[in-house]
């Protein structure tokens, strides 16, 4: 979900050509291509999830652990592909470039995947059941899983990067010759397609999984993703194609390096009589006395020399415009607010252990149903769309007749409600786990982790809960946070910092269970993270996640107090 949020705002504002033939193209003709595209690789993708660390742990007779890095490693690089991949689109491949490319990148890469499950000599061989030995994965099968799981990742984040900004390609000249209302419907369009390709996965292609086996359950997603890149193509006579120019990526990659190279330069008061080189048009003049070292980046030393007969500076590597400085200012400003979101995606990334949890506890609704394990995190999926709804529709309203004025809750608000919001979430996880390790002993299940006891599954719905309302409101608040405080010039940039930050997030996770993993089995004693969950202590793991989050919020509300007003609380104050 919180994937869908982050590309929020992925729509750029760009001054490009359009070659003649082009501007009988694009409109709304296009979108099923497009939209069809994002939600199939959305939906093939998004199957392999929930039911990876069983067939790890099954078929590659991983522990708990190295599935799960195994597991965070792969999530990590899904999220900060589609940074990468938007920079290349804009900078010199194009968008519709890099959706086809991404589109087969990532079939290659599921197919090899589904090689995996019907290829014996891919992964070890089963266990013998009566000495309960299991051999390990050899380096080149190891090796193999991997390559196919990293190629999944860099091309659904090819594809992740561009969608949402190439339909937008598609509709920019109806919109301005039409109505504005048309852009709205697009991104309603997108997120409906985005979340129901999500509920496809988790349902179908989940209980395809479980009931028809792994080579069943994997080769659906790669037929899936087939479709997805025959339809991309398909619609290629209608594209209206973009001509890709410099990213604002690459000038604040430029800022910094001209400041290193002109770190020798001595900087004055502005009351001296300094030039600094502008942006054609621009009513930012001179830089902020924040940062100030920056600052050495737009500095024009000798005008003949720094400046072309136009005003453009000749290595712009070596001289910027003040706006960039600006614009770098302005992102550096958010980190300390950033990191504090990168502890939530850390509890967000806690999707292994939780399928395990379900599958030793009663899934059955009535008496011929069993829901699937790995299909309860489509609780939070509904719970954060749920919330959005009730917030616009129920909340607002209610608190807007309270008071007697319209209501609203600052991005700082809802970001710091979020933080709780998920604090609250693992420490129910924490409760939740020691109640069913307890019965589970009880029961005589010590040695059984995959032995179902007399628990009803649906105590894990709290948790789910409270983590899909956790991320609805904490993605959207940063989400708007940082479109609102940053120009508009770096909205490409404000939409990356989500996925950005839940990969940060996913590689902390793996070092948090190393660690955990490595100092609680010192001394012969059963990892707290076992690979059996009832000789494991999970519910210690989640007290301390639990913790981290605690002392997390306390910095956030540090860093909201530093960070000052927001631009939308200053345009309040300012109102008569």
């Amino acid at each position: 979900m919180e994937n869908l949020l982050c590309e929020k705002g992925e729509m750029i504002e760009q001054t490009l050509l359009l070659d003649d033939s082009e501007t009988q193209k694009g409109g709304f003709r296009t979108l099923p291509f497009i939209l069809g595209n994002a939600a199939l690789t959305n939906a093939a993708t998004s199957a392999l999830t929930p039911n990876m660390i069983l067939y790890l742990m099954n078929e590659y007779h991983m522990d708990m652990t190295t599935g799960s890095n195994i597991i965070y490693m792969w999530s990590a690089v899904t999220n900060i592909a589609p940074v990468v991949g938007a920079f290349m689109a804009d900078s010199f491949v194009g968008r519709f470039q890099m959706i086809g490319l991404g589109s087969v990148v990532t079939l290659v890469g599921m197919f090899l995947f589904w090689l995996t499950s019907v290829i014996p000599q891919a992964r070890p061989p089963p266990c013998v059941n009566s000495n309960n030995i299991c051999r390990s994965a050899e380096m080149f099968q190891l090796f193999f899983l991997c390559f196919s799981l990293g190629i999944v990742a860099i091309g659904a984040g090819a594809v992740k990067s561009s969608s949402l900004a190439f339909g937008s390609d598609q509709l920019k000249r109806e919109v301005y010759q039409d109505n504005a209302r048309l852009m709205e419907r697009y991104f309603s369009w997108y997120y409906a397609s985005y979340a129901l390709s999500i509920l496809v996965a988790l349902t179908c292609l989940v209980y395809i999984q479980v009931n028809m086996g792994w080579a069943l359950g994997f080769g659906a997603p790669v037929l899936l993703m087939l479709f997805s890149t025959l339809l991309i193509y398909l619609g290629t006579p209608f594209y209206v194609m973009l001509k890709p120019k410099s990213s604002l990526i690459t000038g604040l990659f430029q800022v910094i390096v001209a400041s290193y190279r002109n770190r020798c330069l001595k900087l004055l008061s502005q009351s001296e009589d300094i030039q600094h080189h502008q942006k054609k048009g621009s009513t930012v003049v001179l830089p902020s006395e924040k940062l100030r070292f920056l600052n050495k980046a737009c500095i024009v030393q000798d005008p003949q020399l720094d400046l072309s007969p136009e005003g453009e500076a000749t290595d712009p590597w070596r001289l910027c415009t003040v706006d960039q400085v600006e614009e770098l200012k302005a992102l550096l400003k958010v980190v300390p607010i950033w990191l504090t979101g990168v502890v939530l995606s850390i509890n967000i990334s806690q999707n292994t252990f939780p399928v395990l949890q379900a599958n030793t506890m009663d899934r059955h609704i009535g008496s011929s149903f069993e829901i699937p394990a790995a299909s309860f995190g489509i609780f939070a999926v509904i719970s954060a769309i749920l919330w959005i709804v009730l917030y616009d529709y129920l909340i607002l309203p209610i608190a807007s007749k309270m008071t007697g004025k319209p209501a609203h809750f600052s991005t700082k608000e809802r970001m710091g409600f979020g933080l709780f919001l998920s604090f609250l979430s693992v420490l129910v996880v924490a409760v939740v786990e020691g109640v069913r390790r307890s019965i589970a002993i009880k029961e005589g299940y010590l040695d059984d982790p995959e032995g179902v006891i007399p628990m009803s599954a649906m105590w894990l719905l709290p948790q789910n809960c409270l983590t899909g309302f956790a991320e609805a409101l904490h993605a959207i608040g940063q989400n708007e946070f940082y479109i609102s405080e940053f120009p508009r010039s770096m909205s490409s940039v404000a939409a990356s910092l989500l996925g950005v930050g839940m990969g940060v997030g996913s590689l902390l996770a793996s070092s948090i269970m190393s660690t955990i993993d490595d100092l609680t089995k010192r001394g012969g004693e059963e990892s707290w993270v076992s690979s059996n969950i009832n000789k494991g202590h999970y519910d210690y793991y989640y007290l301390i996640l639990a913790g981290f989050s605690l002392v997390n919020i306390l910095c956030y509300i540090v860093c909201s107090k530093a960070y000052g007003p927001c631009k939308e609380q200053v345009m309040e104050e300012e109102k008569p």
